[in-house]
């Protein structure tokens, strides 16, 4: 049967055990890098995340990470068209509209000004197509939540506003 010195040095060593659990600590390892180099086959890999809050109060948090060898020997050719279909300044222009808040077609007609109906619903199946636009019923798209990070990433690796960078 336990004294009650016991049942104090006990609690006493339960107090301090949590009170080093619960203590604040300075990251260490914890960068994209340094998990790379850790934890990615061979130490060789490529990774992006992000965490945002978007107008509307929708969140998105996603992360990817890829072996930097598949990366290296995949046939590119594939992901021609998703590509292609940032490679359009009014596609771009929709794009960074529908995630500001203008998903409805007609709204993004006028936030696009010059052009046709036509034309519109031209670059939206394109956008469509490729997956980095999605019709959540006729007339209104959003951008799915596993690319809203990807097309940041690509806007940023371009060089895009705010990245530090200057334009690709």
């Amino acid at each position: 049967m336990e004294t009650s010195a016991d049942l104090v040095e006990r609690l006493a060593a339960l107090e301090a055990r949590v009170e080093r659990l619960e203590a604040p600590r300075p990251v260490t390892g914890g960068t994209v890098l340094d998990r790379l180099r850790t934890e990615a086959p061979e130490g060789s890999g490529v990774a992006f995340a992000g965490s945002l809050a978007l107008p509307g109060g929708r969140r998105v948090e996603w992360q990817m990470g890829h072996p930097a060898g598949g990366l290296l020997d995949a046939d590119w050719s594939d992901i021609a068209p998703a590509l292609a279909a940032l490679g359009h300044p009014v596609r771009l222009r929709l794009l960074n509209a529908v995630l500001a808040g203008t998903r409805e077609t007609a709204a993004l007609a006028r936030t696009l000004g010059d052009g046709t109906t036509g034309q519109l619903h031209h670059h939206l199946r394109e956008l469509t197509a490729t997956g980095w636009l999605r019709a959540e019923r006729r007339g209104c798209y959003d951008v799915p939540a596993d690319r809203v990070v990807p097309l940041l990433v690509a806007i940023a690796a371009a060089g895009g506003p705010q990245t530090g960078r200057e334009g690709a």
